[in-house]
Parts: C-alpha cells; sequence; structure tokens
C-alpha cells in the first residue's frame, strides 16, 4: 500500500483524504490541542479530553454545536422557553462555569447560559474538543466546570486547491412542517474554500429558519420561539514554514418571535422580538522562533447587541401598534468584550517545558437594564510547566496570578496534574485545581424586569473558587487490523465556596424578587464510565455516569425534613455508527438515558423535600448515502421517543406534591438533508 506523510502544523488540524489516509488515520492517535503546549495525540495528554471529530459531527445532522454534545455522558442542556436560551451542564456545573471557547478564544455570552453554542456555524466546525474539571490555570475564569473549544476548519498545507459546498436540510417540527419557510426547520450554507501553499481564504453564508412548536400554547403563541438566524464570515490566512497567522470575523443576526394568546374579547396579542447582532473578530498567530521556543498570540474583539421589540398586533384591523408601556418592553442590551492572550511553549530539555502567558480580558456592557455603564478589566499572568522524569511520566504543575478591576480575584490559582503509563496499555491521570469564577456582569448590574423574570443585580458579589480533585484510568488497546478498545473509568469531588446563586425577597410593593448572593458551600461528586470500541468500519461508544448533588439546607438543623447530603441521578448513552465502504454509505444511532434531576428546596412548612424533574430517553438515527462524486443525501429521525414535556415533582415522606411541567423538547421529527461538495487542484 503507498503511504503518505501527513504534516501537523501548529493551530491547524489534519485531515485524511483517500481510503489509505483514513485507513492510516484510524491506526494513530486523535491529535488535540486544547490546554497543549503543541498538537499532540489525545493519549499523551495529561488533560482527560474528550472528542468530537468531524466525521461525528457530519453523522449527527445537527444545526447547532449542541445538537453534536446532547448525547454525550456528562453533557446536559436546559432551555428557557420564555427567552429561547439554553444553558448547558458538565458533570452536574453549568452557567458560567463552563467556558466555550472558538479555536481558544473566549466568546460572549450575555448572561449565565450559554446560548453561544447555539450561534456559531455548525458548518464551519472541524472538532470539538471538551476538557472536563477546572482549567482555571490555563483560561481564567469561568472554566470550573470545564471547556468546550469548538475548533473551526482551517485549510491543510498542500497544492492549491479551490472547493464549493453546498448544504441544504429540511426537518419537521414534532408533526408541523411546510417546506422551506414557517413550520419546521429550515436550513442552507454555502461555503467557498481557496488556499496554496502560502495564502487560505474561506467565506459562508449560512441562514437557520425554526418555526417553532405551538404544543399546548393558543394563537399565536407558540411554547418554543420562532428564530431565523442569520450567520457569515470568512477567514484570511497566510503561513510559512515558521509562521501561521491568520485573520477570522464572523457575523450573525438572529430574530426571536415571542406573542402571548390572542385576547378573544379585542383581538389583540402582546407581542415581543428578541433581535441579536453579534460580531466577533479573531486574529491569530502561531510562531515557531526555534526548535525548543514557539509563541502563539490570539487577539479578538466581540460587539454583541440584543434588542427588545414590544408591540399590539390587532388581528382584527391588522395593524401592529409599538408599545412601550412596561420595563424592558423597548430594550438594547450591549455588551463589548476585548481579549488578548500570548503563550510561549519552551522546551528547556528532554524533562522541562515551560509554558508562560498572559490574558488580558475587558468588558463593557450598557442598556436601559444596565445599572450605569460597567465595565470589569481583568489582568492575568499564568506559568505552567511539563516535566517528564522518565518514559511515560508527565507531571503538570501551574499558577495563575490575576488583578481584576471590579472583585478580588485570589492571589494565586495553583493546579497540578500528572499522568503515569502504568504500562504500555494502562495510564493513570490525577488532578488537584484551585479554580475560580468571576461574577459576570448580569449578576452584578443587569435588572431584569418582565411577565416571568423578576431579577435584580448585586454589584456587591464576591468571586467563587473552588477545590477540585479529579482521577481517571484509562484502558487502551489496538491492532494493526483497525480495531481499538478505550476504557476509561474516571472519579470527580468538586468543592465550591462563595457559590453564586438566587435567593428571593419582597420588593416595596409585596412581590417577589430575585436577586445573586454569595452561598457559602456547594458541591458536586460522582463518576463516569465510558468505552469506545472499534473495529473495521464499526465504531461504538458505551458509557454510565452517576452523579452527586449538594444539598445546602443539610448543615441548617433548624430545618426539618430530608437530610441527605447528595442527591444522585445517573445517565447511559450509546453512540453506534458504521459505515459502509461499497455501498458509500453509514448508518448511526444516538442513545442516551438521562436520570432524574434532582435538586432540594424548602417548601412552605419550613421542611427540606426533594424535588426531581422525570427521567427520559433520547435517540436519534441518521443515514447517509454518496450519489455520485458532489453528492451526499442525508436522512434520519430524531427524538425516536417522542419526549414533549417533563414533570417535575416534590417527594416527601413517599407522597408526591403536584409540581410543575417543563417543555423539553417538541417530539419526534424527521429530517432530509443533501450535501454538494466540488473542489478543483
Amino acid at each position: 500500500m503507498p503511504t503518505k506523510t501527513i504534516t501537523v502544523i501548529a493551530g491547524l488540524l489534519c485531515s485524511a483524504i483517500g481510503a489509505a489516509q483514513r485507513d492510516t488515520a484510524k491506526q494513530l492517535q486523535e491529535v488535540v490541542v486544547t490546554g497543549q503546549y503543541a498538537p499532540q495525540p489525545l493519549r499523551n495528554s495529561v488533560y482527560k479530553v474528550r472528542t468530537f471529530n468531524a466525521e461525528r459531527i457530519s453523522m449527527r445532522a445537527a444545526t447547532d454545536a449542541m445538537g453534536v454534545l446532547n448525547s454525550e455522558l456528562g453533557i446536559r442542556f436546559s432551555t428557557d422557553n420564555t427567552l429561547g436560551e439554553s444553558d448547558t451542564k458538565i458533570l452536574g456545573m453549568g452557567g458560567s462555569r463552563v467556558k466555550v471557547l472558538i479555536d481558544g478564544v473566549p466568546m460572549v455570552d450575555r448572561d449565565a447560559t450559554k446560548q453561544s453554542l447555539t450561534q456559531i456555524d455548525i458548518n464551519s466546525i472541524e472538532r470539538i474538543e471538551l476538557v472536563e474539571g477546572p482549567m482555571s490555570v490555563v483560561y481564567g475564569t469561568d472554566a470550573l466546570a470545564g471547556v468546550i473549544n469548538i475548533i473551526t476548519k482551517k485549510a491543510v498545507k498542500g497544492s492549491s486547491n479551490l472547493s464549493v459546498l453546498v448544504r441544504l436540510q429540511e426537518e419537521t417540527v414534532g408533526n408541523t412542517y411546510s417546506a422551506f419557510t414557517d413550520d419546521g426547520i429550515h436550513n442552507g450554507n454555502l461555503t467557498l474554500n481557496w488556499n496554496n501553499s502560502h495564502w487560505r481564504f474561506s467565506g459562508y453564508v449560512t441562514r437557520n429558519n425554526f418555526g417553532g412548536f405551538t404544543d399546548t400554547a393558543s394563537f399565536p403563541a407558540k411554547v418554543f420561539k420562532p428564530k431565523e438566524q442569520w450567520m457569515g464570515g470568512g477567514t484570511f490566512g497566510y503561513r510559512n514554514n515558521r509562521v501561521n497567522a491568520w485573520y477570522r470575523l464572523d457575523y450573525l443576526h438572529e430574530n426571536l418571535f415571542a406573542a402571548s394568546p390572542m385576547n378573544i374579547n379585542n383581538y389583540i396579542s402582546f407581542q415581543q422580538f428578541y433581535i441579536t447582532n453579534r460580531y466577533t473578530h479573531q486574529a491569530q498567530a502561531d510562531w515557531n522562533i526555534s526548535k525548543k521556543l514557539k509563541l502563539n498570540t490570539a487577539a479578538s474583539f466581540q460587539d454583541y447587541k440584543r434588542n427588545t421589540e414590544s408591540y399590539k398586533k390587532d388581528y382584527q384591523y391588522g395593524t401592529n401598534t409599538p408599545d412601550r408601556s412596561g420595563a424592558g418592553y423597548y430594550d438594547v442590551s450591549k455588551f463589548q468584550t476585548w481579549f488578548f492572550r500570548s503563550t510561549a511553549a519552551w522546551t528547556l530539555s528532554p524533562i522541562v517545558s515551560l509554558q508562560p502567558g498572559i490574558d488580558i480580558k475587558y468588558d463593557r456592557t450598557s442598556g436601559q437594564r444596565i445599572a450605569g455603564s460597567p465595565s470589569i478589566a481583568d489582568y492575568s499572568f499564568f506559568l505552567s510547566s511539563e516535566i517528564r522524569p522518565s518514559t511515560g511520566i508527565n507531571i503538570r504543575p501551574g499558577i495563575r496570578v490575576s488583578k481584576n478591576s471590579v472583585y478580588d480575584a485570589p492571589p494565586i490559582i495553583p493546579s497540578i496534574n500528572a499522568k503515569m503509563a502504568l504500562n504500555k496499555l494502562l495510564d493513570l491521570r490525577v488532578s488537584y485545581a484551585r479554580g475560580f469564577r468571576a461574577p459576570i456582569l448580569r449578576e452584578l448590574y443587569f435588572s431584569f424586569f418582565d411577565a416571568n423574570h423578576s431579577i435584580q443585580g448585586n454589584p456587591n458579589l464576591q468571586a467563587e473558587t473552588s477545590n477540585s480533585y479529579m482521577a481517571s484510568l484509562t484502558y487502551n488497546v489496538s491492532t494493526t487490523k483497525r480495531s481499538s478498545l478505550v476504557s476509561s473509568l474516571t472519579g470527580f469531588y468538586n468543592d465550591y465556596n462563595h457559590f453564586i446563586d438566587l435567593y428571593a425577597f419582597k420588593d416595596a410593593n409585596n412581590n417577589d424578587v430575585f436577586s445573586y448572593f454569595n452561598r457559602d458551600r456547594y458541591k458536586t461528586i460522582g463518576g463516569t464510565w465510558d468505552n469506545t470500541l472499534t473495529w473495521k468500519q464499526l465504531t461504538t461508544s458505551i458509557g454510565i455516569s452517576y452523579i452527586g448533588y449538594y444539598n445546602e439546607y443539610q448543615e441548617d438543623e433548624a430545618l426539618k425534613g430530608d437530610r441527605s447530603k447528595f442527591a444522585w441521578s445517573p445517565e447511559i448513552n450509546a453512540n453506534i455508527s458504521y459505515r459502509f465502504t461499497k455501498l458509500k454509505g453509514s448508518i448511526g444511532f444516538f442513545y442516551k438515558f438521562t436520570g432524574k434531576i434532582p435538586t432540594y428546596i424548602q417548601n412552605a412548612s419550613n421542611e427540606i423535600v426533594l424535588s426531581q424533574r422525570d427521567a427520559f430517553h433520547w435517540g436519534d438515527l441518521t443515514a447517509s448515502k454518496q450519489l455520485g462524486k458532489l453528492l451526499t443525501v442525508q436522512t434520519g429521525i430524531k427524538n425516536l421517543f417522542d419526549v414533549k414535556r417533563l414533570n417535575s415533582s416534590a417527594a416527601s415522606g413517599g407522597a408526591h406534591d403536584s409540581g410543575t411541567v417543563t417543555n423539553y423538547a417538541y417530539g419526534r421529527s424527521y429530517f432530509l438533508g443533501i450535501n454538494f461538495q466540488w473542489s478543483r487542484k
């Protein structure tokens, strides 16, 4: 069989092309970049990293990054149906404790939820890397629970190449669908790429349209809000043997529509449009100064604006009148972030390497719901080292020192990670990390009052800190017949101090208002067991997790009821894909069981009770077939188990109290997609 050399360039990821290269790639270990000094095989990483490559992303037929991750172990999503925003949890912790990066640069989010995961063009993503556990030394604030690094597609160094990609995908929403517009999901993308041995250029435009889902709502209201997105942007880059530099621009326009049921007496509906415009500028450069010294520098500016526009729609006379009578009915919230990061990878000897670096981040916000025009500046220096005293042992200590303009940052944030190859098949990873999270601008200054929310910021919040411990044992075995097995058993424990949470109080009009405060303590504990088997054209991953959530009331002796320290929730997942080589097709099944989601609450009788949201099963089935050299057709079923509403109830003394209903999904859906790809060398 002919051989071909594959070169890995700092800041780039290889994509194998052709059958020979695909076979070779299966025998090679995956290359990871998140938290690394330089791209390296996954097995060599001192961190426990999970990767989702281009093939997995394509198999999921996802419309955003959440659709790629929703069947993965230890990752959970929840949606605020009022605002159409989603939150992300990793190993029991979410919100601002999960850091989302695009090519290593932090993404701006308006509040604690991570709506940025739904505002990145899925067609631009080459791979997703997930690091579980605190990464505060490397990536600073918000990285307590973990880091999701979205790595965009980049040209591979080689001969000149021009390519055109077109993707169209139509999808039902439950039992509703209208072709190409209105009901259903309608996605389209056009991407152009060009590169030669030094220069590269790419540009794209994407439209995503979601018609919403009515369910039990009355006209014209919908339980899941209609949303239209337009995305566009491009990348321009240059490289030679020592320098790889590029600039990337991404633009998003999103329009989310929310309406109340029409009043049957006057035929009027109150309607709001949430309009988001996001510009993301990134410039990055990798410089190989010498064989022993490499420098990476990144700078970005993100301009995020969300408008609220309110109207009274009269269906009798067909008029649409602006309504400014309520707080926040017409509102503009602006968020701007400047970010600069520079790191060096310095190899002192075969035993010792250093990575010094600096981060500078400046956030500014303004708007009718913002107290003044506040800003936060954060300056950080971090230093880590990789020490390899012998073959198979890698010890990585690190520290971060920060200065913040608003809150008192911890004087020093330390961490230590270690990886030991116990033998040729077995690796042990252990880690301790001191994490911290700065209060975000929303928690400090944002006032949000409408029919569904009454939230007041608290400018006196302290930064969260945590002590986190993790250990994992990984078994790796592979053969020359394109088969491998990776099995990993992981345990973790996180202890949070000054945990930022919400509490309720009465305002001057005796209305319930929520604000933020620093709770003394919060904890999570748990374990995962995940397994990935590759055998010829079959890839299977099966896993289980069991996570405990802390009872914040269990130390309060004045309260009666359930004094358990933790409430537990299981997960089971199974992802299976098979490639039919001769038929030029593939099939995939993606399954996840999410156990009851627990939380302890204090009821009206001053008792501690356990509230739980229903467990549920989720499954997606996809299939694809290549037609000729240019076309690929993809079809499938999403939400096989027809999940819609989940009940939440409190259990006390064996009896269940009536609770609330969460609208989680819109039922079983079907999709059909066509991908066109043309290229010329």
